[in-house]
């Protein structure tokens, strides 16, 4: 060492000795300081890291009609083993109980009212309102949907250029040929079952039996109708057989454990006081959920959740930021078992769904469901509920009511089925009140003095909420939405 380089004196060299010793010590702080950041913080292990998702969908399928809620008819191992692996949703509900609108609250994360011309069947979503799959394709995954994806509607009246669930491939098995080599992926499965119409007698050829099935008591109890059931159950176990071809090839590739997979339907079953309806029967849904590389624990979960949902979940899933206008919260943060902030509620609506009264008119409803009431505003209580009674252009009479054996008899016998034609079909008083422990089946309106306690309670409730997420039937009621166009096919007896 040549003492030169650290002045011409011992005491000058002692100096620069401290001095470089000084800096070390500085170095070796930073190094132990960032090495215990590393373990106090370790980087997500690579199956943790931006998972895939799957989402299948089916078409019409209502709570509670699978093996996982103790239906004793229809088969559905598949959800019920999904469920068993995961998570059980026993309290889920649509947006809406219009296939379009329910789909696009899905994708896009936000109540149908904020969509406009979203919330009505065969119309159409604006660009302007951002999709989960546009924002995951814009992160780097490979995004695509085979079947039903968003609608009933037109596409490119939006501003779209293809589906706003994605590219569309032949098949799942198309789509995983196509994916490039380590991109994440987001696929949408969307079923055609339960739909209708069905093939009568299927679910009995299929060796179900009339004396198993438990007939709600909005619904004649007779064989048409128990059949007209069966048939349903067996496009439900259609459903399910299809959703295990498509997770068996997900099996396939090995990535199963790092794939979110979530299986639902869109609003409820196609029966008279049904889909179209804020009932229960119109809007709550069978869901599982399922993350083998996250969540090892499987749990039956009876919070309360909307399939608005989805979009923020899936995002938050990916490691990005829901965008700020999204009204549903994302489920990762209490899905564990932490307690979930808000309380025990659920907010539904609709507004035109088949275009079925006269002047192009809608029927707009809002409603908010906690555990003990279910409480709905209808803002046009002189309109049909269930469509006009002779044939405006879709459809059929009373129109928002799929045609079916069960609607067919109830039209034929109302003189024997009053109460229930009634119930299905007939208008509705500006506020209905149901105590939904007592009656689950919501046919029993107790919105008058009696109640009005817990009335005016719920309804304190849905205008707070119709208020924060900026409802235009809050402020202005200006039924905007029986304007919007209708892609529908007339339907000329």
């Amino acid at each position: 060492m040549n003492p030169e380089r650290f002045g011409n004196s011992p005491k000058g060299a002692s100096r620069m000795f401290r001095k470089h010793a000084n800096y070390l010590k500085l170095l070796l702080g930073a190094v132990a300081f960032l090495t215990g950041l590393m373990t106090a913080h370790p980087a997500p292990p690579p199956e943790l890291a931006r998972p895939n998702i799957l989402f299948c969908l089916a078409d019409d399928w209502a709570w509670p009609h699978a093996g996982a809620y103790g239906d004793r008819v229809v088969k559905t191992p598949v959800f019920d083993g999904v469920a068993r692996q995961g998570f059980l949703f026993t309290h889920a509900f649509s947006a809406a109980p219009s296939c379009t609108a329910s789909r696009a609250a899905m994708l896009t994360g936000q109540a149908p009212h904020r969509l406009e011309e979203g919330a009505n069947l065969h119309c159409f979503l604006p660009s302007r309102f951002a999709v989960y799959p546009d924002l995951l394709e814009q992160a780097g995954y490979f995004v695509g949907h085979t079947g039903k994806g968003w609608g009933p509607g037109n596409i490119q009246a939006g501003g779209r250029t293809r589906n706003p669930a994605g590219p569309q491939f032949k098949s799942f098995d198309d789509f995983l040929k196509q994916r490039p080599e380590g991109k994440p992926f987001c696929f949408w499965f969307g079923g055609h079952d339960p739909h209708r119409p069905y093939e009568p007698g299927s679910g009995l050829r299929a060796g179900m039996n009339l004396e198993d099935v438990s007939v709600p008591p909005y619904l004649p109890d007779t064989p048409e109708v128990r059949s007209d059931i069966l048939d349903y159950y067996f496009e439900v176990d259609r459903f399910d057989r299809d959703v295990g071809e498509v997770l068996r090839r997900l099996e396939a590739t090995g990535q199963a454990s790092n794939t979110l997979v979530v299986i639902s339907g869109d609003n409820g079953w196609p029966f008279p006081r049904s889909k179209a309806n804020l009932y229960d029967s119109g809007t709550r849904q069978p869901l599982a959920l399922r993350w083998p590389a996250r969540f090892k624990k499987p749990v039956t979960i009876e919070t309360f959740v909307n399939l608005t949902d989805l979009a923020p979940t899936f995002l938050e899933a990916a490691g990005l930021r829901p965008p700020a206008d999204m009204t549903g919260k994302s489920w990762l943060a209490w899905l564990p078992g932490k307690p979930r902030p808000a309380a025990d509620v659920a907010f539904m609506e609709r507004e035109r769904h088949a275009n079925v009264r006269v002047g192009d008119l809608s029927y707009p409803s809002r409603a908010v469901r906690t555990r003990e009431f279910l409480y709905i505003r209808n803002f046009r209580p002189d309109r049909w509920p269930a469509g006009d009674p002779e044939m405006y252009r879709a459809v059929g009479e009373y129109g928002d009511c799929d045609n079916s054996p069960s609607k067919t008899l109830l039209l034929e016998k109302h003189g024997k089925f009053g109460g229930l034609f009634q119930a299905a079909f007939g208008k509705r008083p500006a506020e209905e009140l149901y105590d939904v422990r007592k009656d689950p089946h919501q046919l029993v309106n107790l919105a008058g003095p009696a109640h009005s306690r817990e009335r005016q309670r719920m309804r304190a409730l849905l205008d707070a909420w119709m208020k924060r997420t900026a409802d235009p039937r809050s402020t202005v009621d200006d039924d905007r939405w029986d304007h919007f166009p209708y892609f529908g096919t007339a339907r000329r007896e």
